[in-house]
């Protein structure tokens, strides 16, 4: 019986450290692979070609487009997309190859997606199993959600598989800064897009709340000082995308009319 034919869709910029871990995880498994690349200052497209990747350079709208762009680019039906710093783990490849080989039952699969941070496993603090929907049918599935938090929707039931999606995130604590302030700029600019007020109530509290979910409420502490850390920078992401909100109404109504 020949196995379902599977694109693998990334998106990629500046990766070229953590780019041929998430290729090798998928070698011989898929049909094709496509990397979306948009300007990178580092060798990210010319990795993903030397790796036999389809590389297609374009500009950045926003996780959500980028994302549908790689999906639409497949030549297949069956897509399995993944992140830069995301990889197949050995357990989760074999359930993949499994379902491919037998022909997919379902028209989509989830992942629990296990991080690294700061040198451990992440397994605490709302961080696990963080369930992604990776593998699809193109065709009744999609990218969806309000950048910088994409998600893919189907209008059917979605099955579970058992492997973990192995995550590397942010590099370290200042890459990790560097990102809170990106995703903040983009998510105070939606909230001010669709009409969302700053109220000083949020700003105060609802930053203290995630820190005491993420660390207490959800396991945090579990993780050691890597867990209080997520968890420390997790309410300064809340904080800053509220100061952000507040700081676009203010430049918005002291602009000269």
């Amino acid at each position: 019986m020949s196995r379902t034919p599977v694109t693998a869709c990334i998106i990629a910029r500046d990766e070229e450290d953590r780019l041929p871990d998430c290729l090798a995880s998928l070698e011989g498994l898929c049909a094709e692979i496509v990397v979306v690349e948009s300007g990178s200052k580092d060798r990210t497209a010319e990795v993903a070609r030397e790796a036999g990747a389809r590389v297609i350079e374009t500009d950045w709208p926003g996780h959500v487009i980028q994302k549908g762009r790689a999906v639409a680019a497949a030549k297949t039906d069956w897509v399995i997309c993944l992140d830069a710093d995301e990889r197949l783990s050995p357990e989760l490849r074999t359930e993949i190859e499994a379902i491919l080989d037998a022909e997919p039952k379902a028209v989509a699969y989830s992942f629990p997606r296990l991080t690294r941070y700061l040198h451990r496993w992440i397994r605490h603090g709302g961080w696990y199993p963080d369930r992604k929907v990776r593998l699809f049918d193109r065709n009744l599935g999609r990218w969806g959600g309000v950048d910088p938090h994409d998600h893919v929707e189907v209008d059917c039931p979605v099955v579970d598989l058992r492997g973990n999606l192995h995550h590397h995130t942010y590099r370290d604590i200042v890459d990790h800064l560097r990102i809170i302030n990106r995703y903040t700029t983009t998510a105070a600019e939606r909230k001010r897009a669709a009409g969302e007020k700053f109220r000083l109530h949020r700003l105060l509290f609802r930053p203290i709340g995630k820190v005491l979910r993420m660390y207490l409420l959800r396991g945090g502490f579990l993780d050691g000082v890597a867990g209080l850390i997520l968890a420390v920078l997790g309410g300064y992401y809340v904080f800053l995308k509220y100061a952000k909100l507040w700081e676009m109404e203010r430049a918005e109504r002291d602009r000269p009319r």
